[in-house]
């Protein structure tokens, strides 16, 4: 195992830069998510770490030896890509040991590393078979075991579950979270799904436009976003933004037509400054027509466990994800209420968090 490091890294192509001063750190056994929208730079930090990518500047350490030049086979890392590369003609034995047969290792250490990644992967009754007689979540396993019998300090996954169907997604988010347990090696993981990165992460890295916009464990960027891009990016639904003013005794922020919304603690700045109040759709309850805010509903989607209702508040929109059922349609007002302490507040021109 060892530790990654990544000390103001940048990538350019021609007059654009793709990575704008990136610096990120692993530490040894961790398991790291980048997290982003499409085209953030995620991927393309992944590959510079692999060395599929020249450094344009900035410096790269695996286990404390600086990497930029090192090609990409003496790094000693693997990496599992979208799509499985699966060679057809092969067996799945032998897509396994494949990288082993190239490093000239002996059949016997070949035939026990293929046989013990079996074993942690659930393939030992497939080795003998086809990719084409395997499954999509079968194939990525494999894929999988290609890199485990390489035993490398680090393991690089670019989106490797993004080819999977919901429901084989979630299994196998629970299966590298378990082999990552046992093996306890390094892993850097790309991915563009929040729930991915909050569900299997030690520590999230959270990216924008080829910056780093919040690094942190997941409940951490969950209950204390940054800003406003990382509150709206972690968490599913997204938070819901308000454009309201300070009150006047700085314990509350008030909407246009005079909703007021109660504030966990005084905030600093003035009474009547604009800013923008943020709260979860999964924080707001019903409560009695006298004690809530008056949301319009626009759509309710009832999923059994929970209802999700869209509405405005004093003309804006919002969401809440209700535990309770409810009865009711468009065109009803439902009375809403929350915790101050979950409540979220931004400076509306920066998005930065200032309470």
């Amino acid at each position: 195992m060892a530790s990654v490091e990544i000390q103001n890294v940048r990538k350019v192509y021609g007059d654009f830069e793709i990575i704008k001063g990136v610096s990120v750190e692993v530490p040894d056994g961790a398991f790291v998510v980048l997290v982003g929208p499409s085209g953030c730079g995620k991927s393309t930090l992944l590959r510079m770490i692999a060395g599929l990518e020249e450094i344009t500047s900035g410096t790269m350490r695996i286990d404390g030896q600086i990497i930029n030049d090192v090609e990409p086979k003496s790094r000693d890392i693997a990496m599992v890509f979208q799509n499985y590369a699966l060679y057809p003609h092969m067996t799945i034995a032998e897509n396994m040991g494949f990288s082993l047969r190239l490093a000239k290792k002996s059949k016997d250490e070949i035939a026990q590393r293929v046989v013990d990644a079996a074993r942690i992967l659930g393939l030992s009754d497939y080795l003998e078979r086809y990719p084409k007689q395997l499954s999509g979540g079968q194939r990525q396993r494999v894929a999988m075991g290609r890199a485990i019998v390489r035993d490398p300090k680090v393991f690089l996954f670019d989106e490797p579950l993004s080819n999977l169907d919901a429901k084989l997604r979630v299994q196998m988010r629970a299966e590298l979270k378990d082999i990552h347990a046992r093996l306890k090696t390094t892993t850097v993981y790309v991915t563009h799904d929040q729930i991915e990165a909050m569900t299997m992460a030690d520590r999230i890295v959270v990216m924008k436009d080829g910056l780093v916009e919040q690094v942190g464990a997941p409940l951490d960027l969950y209950d204390r976003p940054a800003n406003m891009f990382v509150a709206s990016f972690i968490g599913s639904p997204s938070m819901n933004f308000l454009n309201v003013r300070v009150g006047d005794d700085r314990r509350c922020v008030v909407t246009e037509h005079g909703i007021q919304l109660p504030l966990a603690a005084e905030v600093t700045a003035s009474p009547e400054t604009v800013v923008t109040y943020g709260i979860r759709p999964e924080h707001l309850f019903v409560t009695a027509a006298d004690d809530g805010i008056p949301m319009t509903v626009t759509n309710v989607e009832p999923t059994g466990a929970e209802t999700f209702v869209q509405g405005t508040v004093d003309g804006q929109k919002i969401s809440a994800q209700l535990r309770e059922r409810v009865i009711i349609k468009v065109g009803d007002v439902l009375h809403l209420s929350f915790n101050p302490s979950n409540g979220h507040l931004f400076d509306t021109d920066t998005g930065i968090r200032i309470g």
